[in-house]
């Protein structure tokens, strides 16, 4: 509908982003008082925030929830401009960066308390810019690198993830795309149980034998020409491997995992942050 040269969104559209922010900040306030994360600080003079602290954590994670391209189109969406400017919008997200950290490690240890048996490890690419432009790139330069994904060469970063057959988070990992996926690897799981699934990329005699004890299982699934018997269990295990892998395409497609927009290593790592939070918490 259009009026005085100009769209106005349908009622609908405008009910559905409000239930999205209010389901958010429901979550948000139960999670930081029982994390007791924005605990009350002493009186100071001047002016209070315009945006209190469980309101920009919601939005921060609206943007990436109802996959909203930018920021500026959040401070759209809720006419925020009657509130604060967008600069101090910016500023009072971005801060919540750590405590979306803070939360998704609660998940993580509260996931690893009923965690399933079975687990799935594996690692995907996140690039910060276009390859044309990685020799102008400066923001994550010293943290980004030249790496290759199934897609091909990237500049940037890679997350390597373990989730359960249930779904649960319950290890992160981010690093530059030239890190030794075997090491990182070591790192992500060194205090889980169970059964490890892993791709063929993860390929080590070694790391087999270092991460096979009485409490752990790791099966990697060999290559193609490798010359190995897999049993039937096997075979359904590294089949259902696709979980993790929907669990990427999730994130990227549809909460804004990747992003070459932010301006800082703050913007960067909160933007992933934030993706990964509105994902597991939806």
């Amino acid at each position: 509908m259009i009026k005085g040269g100009s769209f106005r969104e349908a009622p609908f559209i405008i009910l559905m982003k409000s239930k999205i922010y209010e389901n958010l900040k429901h979550i948000v306030t139960h999670l930081s008082h029982k994390l007791n994360l924005f605990s009350p600080q002493a009186k100071k003079e001047g002016r209070p925030r315009s945006l209190k602290n469980e309101d920009a954590l919601a939005l921060a994670l609206y943007k990436h929830k109802s996959t909203r391209a930018t920021k500026k189109s959040v401070y759209d969406d809720f006419n925020l401009k009657s509130i604060c400017s967008y600069k101090t919008f910016i500023v009072s997200v971005q801060r919540m960066g750590l405590y979306a950290l803070r939360i998704l490690f609660f998940i993580m240890r509260m996931g690893r308390k009923d965690a399933h048996l079975v687990k799935y490890t594996d690692a995907t690419d996140l690039p910060v810019c276009l390859n044309k432009n990685a020799n102008k790139h400066k923001t994550m330069k010293g943290l980004a690198a030249w790496g290759q994904s199934g897609k091909g060469f990237y500049y940037g970063l890679k997350m390597t993830m373990t989730r359960d057959d249930k779904g649960r988070l319950l290890s992160l990992a981010f690093s530059p795309a030239n890190g030794n996926d075997r090491n990182i690897f070591r790192k992500v799981n060194k205090d889980l149980d169970g059964i490890i699934v892993a791709d063929a990329g993860y390929v080590s005699q070694e790391l087999e034998r270092e991460m096979t004890d009485d409490r752990r299982l790791l099966l990697i699934k060999p290559y193609k020409n490798m010359k190995k018997i897999a049993t039937a269990w096997q075979l359904f295990l590294y089949n259902r491997r696709f979980k993790i892998e929907f669990d990427f395409r999730n994130l990227k497609l549809f909460h804004g995992l990747v992003s070459s927009l932010p301006r800082s290593v703050d913007g960067y790592i909160g933007n992933y942050l934030f993706a990964l939070l509105s994902y597991v918490i939806a």
